[in-house]
C-alpha cells in the first residue's frame, strides 16, 4: 500500500522482475485526525491485498511521537508495485489518506538479505497466504474478527429477528480458507458479529460479503441502522465496514484439544474514555494464565477492541461450575480492582466483590442471537 501520488526514481530495470521490494511510507498525521487516518487505512488495506504482487502490509505508530506513523508493504517484484503505483486506480484508492496527513515520505528498497531465509521451493507469496491479523494464530490456524454497529433505539427486536433468521452462506471459500463459525450478539441497540475463519481472513470476509444470503440480511437491517449506508455507493459501504471493524486484540486458548461441551458468551465492558486498550491488556493477562490451568473453566478467549468499544468473547467448559470471576476476566487478584477503576464511574461496579461481579455479568452480558458452526466439508 505504501505510496501516495508522488514521483520517485525507480529501481534499475534489471532488478524489477527478480527482486522483492520493501516499500516504506512515513506519515505525519494531522492533529485530531488519527481516527480518520485509521478508518482510511482500514478501508484501503483489504483492497490493496488483492493487487497482483502484494505480499503483506504493516501499520506502525511511533512510541515517541504519536502523530508519526509508518506503513510498510512487501511486493514480489518492483515492476508489479510500480505498475500499480502509477495507475489511476492507485491514485483514487489513496485519496482518503490525503486529508489526514500533513506530510509523507515514500522509500523503496530491494530486499537483499533475510533472516530466516525462505525455505527452498516455497515462494514468499505462498508463505504469506493465511497470515493472521493482529492477535491471530500461525498461518492456516484459527482467526477471529468482529464487526459492531448500532441500530435505532426501539428496533432491537426487529433486528434480532432478521439476524436470527438468515440462511448461512457457503462455508468453503477456497482450498485454503473456510468459514468455521459466526456468532451474533446484541446488547441494547449494539450488534456484535464475530466470525471464525480457518485460513485467510480477508478472503473470507470478501466471500461472505458477496453471498446473496448475507446481502439480503444486510439490506433488511439497513433501514434500522443509526449510521445509514447507501448500497448504491461502494464508498459508503466501504466506509460503514471500516467504522464497524472490531479487530481481535488478543486471543488465548487452552493447550488441550478436547474439552467436551462448551458454553459461549460475550461481555461488553463499559470502559472510561481512552481506557479500553489498558483494560484489554488486563483481560489478556488474566486469560493467558487461566487457559494454562486444566482446572479452569476457560478454554478460549478473544478480546476485541477498537477506540472505546471493548468486547470479550469466551468459551467455557459446560461440565464445570460457572466461576463469575473467570467469566468476567478478572480472577481474584488485584486485576479486579484495577479493571474496576477503568470502568465508567457512574456504573459503580466493584468487580472485586461477589455482588459486583454478579451485577456486572447481569448488566453487560451480550444476548446471543444466533451461533452457527459450519459442517466439515470434504
Amino acid at each position: 500500500m505504501t505510496a501516495l501520488s508522488e514521483t520517485q526514481e525507480s529501481p534499475p530495470s534489471a532488478d524489477r522482475d527478480t527482486t522483492r521490494l520493501r516499500v516504506v511510507l512515513l506519515c505525519d498525521v494531522n492533529d485530531g485526525q488519527q481516527q480518520r487516518f485509521l478508518d482510511a487505512y482500514e478501508q484501503i488495506r483489504h483492497q490493496v491485498a488483492d493487487i497482483p504482487g502484494h505480499i503483506s502490509d504493516q501499520l506502525c505508530q511511533s512510541i515517541e511521537e504519536p502523530t508519526k506513523w509508518l506503513i510498510t508493504s512487501e511486493w514480489d517484484s518492483a515492476s508489479r508495485f510500480l505498475s500499480w503505483v502509477d495507475s489511476a486506480e492507485h491514485r483514487e484508492l489513496v485519496k482518503p489518506l490525503h486529508g489526514c496527513v500533513r506530510d509523507t515520505r515514500s522509500l523503496r528498497f530491494a530486499i537483499a538479505r533475510e533472516t530466516p531465509e525462505q525455505p527452498a521451493g516455497r515462494s514468499r507469496a505462498a508463505a504469506a497466504q493465511g497470515r493472521p491479523a493482529a492477535a491471530g494464530p500461525q498461518p492456516g490456524g484459527l482467526v477471529r474478527h468482529a464487526l459492531t454497529f448500532t441500530v435505532k433505539p426501539g428496533s432491537e427486536q426487529d433486528v434480532a429477528e432478521i439476524l436470527a433468521g438468515y440462511r448461512s452462506p457457503r462455508a468453503r471459500v477456497d482450498e485454503n480458507t473456510r468459514l468455521l463459525r459466526t456468532s451474533l450478539f446484541m446488547h441494547g441497540n449494539r450488534v456484535v458479529r464475530a466470525v471464525e475463519v480457518e485460513g485467510d481472513l480477508a478472503a473470507a470476509l470478501r466471500h461472505v460479503a458477496q453471498q446473496p444470503e448475507v446481502r439480503a440480511v444486510e439490506e433488511a437491517v439497513n433501514p434500522y441502522l443509526e449510521e445509514p449506508r447507501d448500497f448504491a455507493d461502494p464508498a459508503s459501504v466501504r466506509s460503514f465496514f471500516a467504522r464497524a471493524a472490531l479487530p481481535a486484540a488478543h486471543h488465548a486458548e487452552a493447550p488441550a484439544a478436547a474439552h467436551g461441551e462448551l458454553r459461549r458468551r460475550a461481555l461488553l465492558y463499559p470502559v472510561r474514555r481512552g481506557c479500553a486498550q489498558v483494560a484489554a491488556k488486563l483481560l489478556a493477562g488474566h486469560d493467558d494464565q487461566a487457559v494454562q490451568d486444566p482446572a479452569n473453566p476457560l478454554v478460549r478467549s478473544t478480546v476485541f477492541q477498537r477506540d472505546d468499544v471493548l468486547v470479550r468473547m469466551v468459551d467455557l467448559r459446560a461440565d464445570l461450575p460457572e466461576d463469575p470471576a473467570v467469566a468476567a476476566g478478572v480472577g481474584r487478584g488485584p486485576a479486579a480492582a484495577e479493571l474496576t477503576h477503568l470502568l465508567e464511574p457512574g456504573e459503580d461496579l466493584l468487580l472485586s466483590t461477589a455482588d459486583g461481579l454478579k451485577r456486572f455479568l447481569a448488566d453487560y452480558d451480550l444476548a446471543l442471537v444466533t451461533d452457527r458452526s459450519s459442517a466439515q466439508e470434504s
